[in-house]
């Protein structure tokens, strides 16, 4: 069975080791979504991983819906992450962009407008705003014309995002945002061809991955998803069979990798997770397959020799823990994240937590 240290081919990206670091959102943009100068430094610090993924970055104004948080659909954005991806690729890493459409947990605070979503539904608990948390508002149908401009939303960021030294992208279709929400049953009440069997559900998935992969090389991208978990209301009643159907639909686009927020029992998320499904698409799909959630060093190992997945994304971990994969290389204690801090602004919290070095020198 291969090591968290053994090489990884994602595509048209070779990884030196099997250690991801996860996406997460800090907060660290301006208010125009414009990435700022520490955020290369916290990226670059965290260089050794086999590949970051980015952030979720916002494809539109209309799809982000976080304070603080990136975009990729101008040129401003573009040029504050060129320092970014710069400043990585110096300290010898890769890094990807993850590409987000929030869909109906968009406030009208933050978006434009009514947000948008596969269905007329409103999100549970409240929105993270500038003035601090508001109710959700009901969203409104997405029209076909809503879905065409969507799609080519999603091209235009993953081209900006290619023109800002990235290695390519990651499709985010996790965690109840826009793309969940066409997926799973719970927030699609659809009777078009978008809604309903699990066929139309998939679809509008698979227009934007063919389409971003017939922009910048399917070579180059990537999805998540959080296929057996609760998330922001979004579930579905079958995820092994949704799952399943989309794992040859991936294959059919030869999608190279999907990365999967899959918890187990107990997860520090909340919620209680449905059985994993990544044994069920691993038989229907040849790609690479990356687990995220609640991994450290010895228990990520341990899923590696199961034999059905290819690599383990680290979170929090990475968040505390710039030189994570030296730690897990060598068996050391890890930095506790500090929870205070994860979406305020400045290097506190951010660029702070110290390597074994300092801490041994100390």
């Amino acid at each position: 069975m291969p090591s968290l240290f053994d090489p990884l081919q994602l595509g048209a990206l070779a990884l030196p080791n099997r250690i991801l670091m996860a996406p997460l959102t800090r907060g660290r943009a301006t208010e125009a979504a414009v990435p700022t100068p520490i955020m290369a430094d916290y990226y670059a610090q965290r260089a050794a991983a086999g590949l970051i993924i980015s952030e979720a970055t916002g494809i539109s104004r209309e799809g982000l819906g976080w304070p603080y948080a990136p975009g990729l659909w101008n040129g401003d954005q573009v040029e504050g992450w060129k320092p970014v991806t710069a400043a990585v690729h110096a300290a010898g890493g890769r890094i990807v962009a993850q590409l987000w459409h929030m869909g109906r947990v968009v406030h009208p605070d933050l978006g434009e407008g009514q947000p948008l979503s596969s269905s007329a539904t409103t999100a549970p608990d409240k929105a993270h705003t500038y003035e601090g948390k508001k109710p959700y508002v009901e969203a409104r149908a997405a029209t076909r014309d809503d879905i065409a401009r969507v799609t080519a939303d999603y091209v235009c960021a993953a081209r900006n995002a290619v023109a800002a030294g990235f290695d390519g992208v990651q499709i985010h279709g996790a965690n109840g945002y826009l793309l969940d929400q066409f997926l799973r049953g719970s927030a699609n009440h659809r009777d078009d061809e978008y809604g309903g069997s699990i066929d139309n559900r998939m679809r509008l998935v698979s227009d934007v991955l063919e389409a971003v992969g017939g922009e910048i090389g399917m070579g180059r991208t990537g999805i998540r998803f959080s296929p057996n978990i609760l998330s922001q209301g979004v579930v579905d009643a079958e995820p092994e069979a949704l799952f399943s159907a989309l794992a040859q639909r991936l294959e059919q686009l030869g999608v190279p990798w999907i990365e999967l927020r899959e918890p187990r029992p107990g997860t520090s998320f909340g919620g209680e997770p449905t059985p994993p499904v990544s044994p069920a698409m691993r038989a229907h799909y040849s790609g690479k397959i990356i687990l995220n959630s609640d991994y450290a060093g010895a228990n990520a190992q341990a899923r590696l020799d199961e034999g059905v997945v290819d690599g383990i994304a680290f979170g929090r971990a990475f968040l505390a823990n710039p030189d994570l994969v030296e730690r897990i290389r060598v068996g050391a204690p890890l930095n506790v994240p500090d929870g205070a801090t994860f979406y305020s602004q400045g290097p506190a919290g951010y660029l702070d937590y110290p390597r074994l070095r300092e801490q041994a020198a100390a």
